[in-house]
């Protein structure tokens, strides 16, 4: 692979599954969805009210919480075998969540509007516990370190992971059964898809960005070379995603820090972001940790923890109480692999759809199937050098990205990669699961003609009705509204959800009462956590 281009699944992989049985294997596995927003008032600025009691404990609700901001909420979903299942329950979140917040929107775009500066834009909080505050003191520390404003940019997560029978027909040994060797297997695959999507990074902002312009309020740098769009828009005429360029939070941390994640294997991984834990940095010691009293960030580190590191792609295991995931990771292998880098679709209420999913689920699967050596450096500084040219630009005609020692136009690339893409949507769609064919010919239209995608089309209809980037968005987050409230969710999910409300605020008022040590003892506590040894902190649930 000296060229840097994948060369798609070879034929043996896909023999293997070209049975009936095989054919189920690839279509099963499972897919879940988190999905933010930022709450907004009716005129479109950033909400300053608290996360509303109605909708529970953000602390412990599973399926409804915050992200960095009070306002900024975040809707999860489980991890089911249904996409539709997915949407569905989706759905009934907006739907329920709606009838919570009065007179207060969701905006319906990756991209925030009508800011009045960092100072404005309230910290989530979760209660008066020591996890709580924690979790306040983290994004404290991240609004210190990056800003607030770039803070509220809204995405979302896919989160997919294949069914566990695909592992034996994947091993250099069919039919071994070693626990420990089975896991190995499974978290090196892992490991592969996660490099193989980040050489085919470039391709979701071009297929599925929709942030090409933003509010002249977000943009802090005075200096910017984003072009005047109208008297409160900028843009770039070929953007695609400016929420994965220069001016989000992509690869912040390694701004004068040396911090690079390494994806050579789930050990390296581990190891570098571990490293990045536990190593003060200068840029970090002078905003000090605890300041007249009061915390401003959880260390003077390169990472405070493992989720500062932004990435557009994760390996994920889920954690028992108070673990860091670094250790999830060592102690049980990687679970799912989330996929971060998708702008929440403005077209869509709820900023994703069906033949959106099922093309992502097809490229992490195929990614998974696909040779995937190691990133050596010069590799690297490509992909990230591609990430931003097609966030930048991805829709200049005859843009080049770099792959080894070729630099092929972005549309040759993507319509290589898609058509090694259809021996497997043929095979998954054989096994019943129809649509990824339908779909990959979706995607293959965007790339024959730019104007298909949504960031094209965001920009061609504000010039046509005379918009900037505020009307356009307020206006589809008062068509989605609408459409939230026009139903609620069925009896039987409304009773759940409501259940789940009180729950969630009984168990933060559990969490809270067992507290039996201060806050620094806490931090020493959980910061003190081995592969060995585990949290010395009593779960309280």
């Amino acid at each position: 692979m000296t060229d840097g281009l994948l060369r798609g699944i070879a034929p043996a992989v896909l023999d293997a599954f070209a049975d009936t049985e095989g054919q189920r294997i690839l279509g099963g596995g499972y897919v879940g969805l988190e999905k933010e927003a930022l709450r907004v008032s009716a005129a479109g600025s950033v909400a300053t009210t608290s996360h509303p009691v109605a909708l529970g404990s953000a602390l412990t609700h599973p399926w409804i919480t915050t992200d960095f901001s009070e306002a900024l909420l975040e809707l999860v979903t489980p991890a089911m075998d249904s996409s539709l299942d997915v949407l569905a329950l989706l759905e009934d979140l907006h739907r329920f969540v709606y009838r919570q917040i009065d007179d207060e929107r969701l905006w319906a775009t990756s991209m925030p509007c009508v800011l009045h500066g960092g100072a404005h834009i309230p910290l989530a909080a979760y209660g008066t516990s020591n996890a709580a505050r924690m979790k306040t003191v983290y994004r404290r520390g991240l609004g210190n370190r990056y800003g607030r404003v770039m803070q509220t940019i809204a995405g979302v997560h896919f989160n997919y992971s294949v069914d566990d029978a695909i592992w034996p027909r994947l091993a250099a040994r069919p039919g071994a059964d070693d626990p420990g060797e089975a896991q190995a297997l499974r978290s090196a695959r892992y490991m592969g898809m996660v490099r193989n999507l980040q050489r085919l990074g470039w391709l979701v902002p071009y297929l599925f960005g929709a942030s090409p312009a933003v509010c002249r309020s977000f943009v802090q740098d005075a200096a910017t070379d984003l072009q005047v769009f109208d008297h409160r828009t900028l843009y770039y005429p070929h953007a695609t995603s400016l929420r994965m360029g220069d001016i989000g939070y992509q690869n912040r941390q390694e701004e004068g820090t040396g911090m690079k994640a390494c994806y050579d294997s789930l050990d390296a991984y581990i190891k570098s972001l571990t490293w990045a834990i536990q190593t003060p940095c200068p840029q970090y010691e002078a905003i000090g940790v605890k300041v007249n009293g009061r915390y401003e960030q959880l260390n003077d580190h390169v990472l405070q923890i493992e989720n500062e590191y932004y990435s557009t792609v994760r390996p994920k295991q889920l954690t028992d109480w108070m673990e860091r995931p670094t250790l999830a990771l060592r102690r049980r292998g990687v679970r799912y692999v989330e996929l971060r880098s998708l702008d929440v679709n403005a077209y869509h209420p709820l900023g994703i759809d069906a033949e959106q999913m099922g093309f992502l689920r097809l490229l992490m699967l195929y990614s998974l199937l696909t040779d995937s050596p190691r990133i050596v450096a010069r590799e690297r500084r490509a992909i990230d050098a591609n990430q931003v040219l097609a966030a930048h630009r991805g829709r200049e005609p005859g843009l080049r990205l770099q792959a080894g020692d070729s630099t092929p136009t972005l549309r040759d690339w993507a319509l290589g990669v898609l058509d090694a893409m259809q021996p497997l949507a043929a095979l998954l769609d054989a096994g019943g699961d129809c649509g990824y064919a339908r779909s990959l010919c979706a995607q293959r239209a965007k790339v024959l003609e730019p104007a298909l995608t949504p960031s094209a089309r965001m920009l061609a209809e504000m010039r046509e009705r005379g918009e900037g980037f505020a009307e356009f968005a307020r206006r589809l987050t008062e068509q989605h509204r609408e459409r939230f409230l026009a139903a609620a969710p069925t009896p039987e999910r409304e009773a759940w959800l409501t259940d789940l409300t009180a729950t969630s605020l009984d168990r933060q008022r559990a969490i809270e009462a067992a507290d039996d040590v201060d806050f620094d003892e806490f931090l020493r506590r959980y910061f003190a956590q081995s592969e060995q040894h585990p949290v010395e902190l009593r779960a309280p649930i």
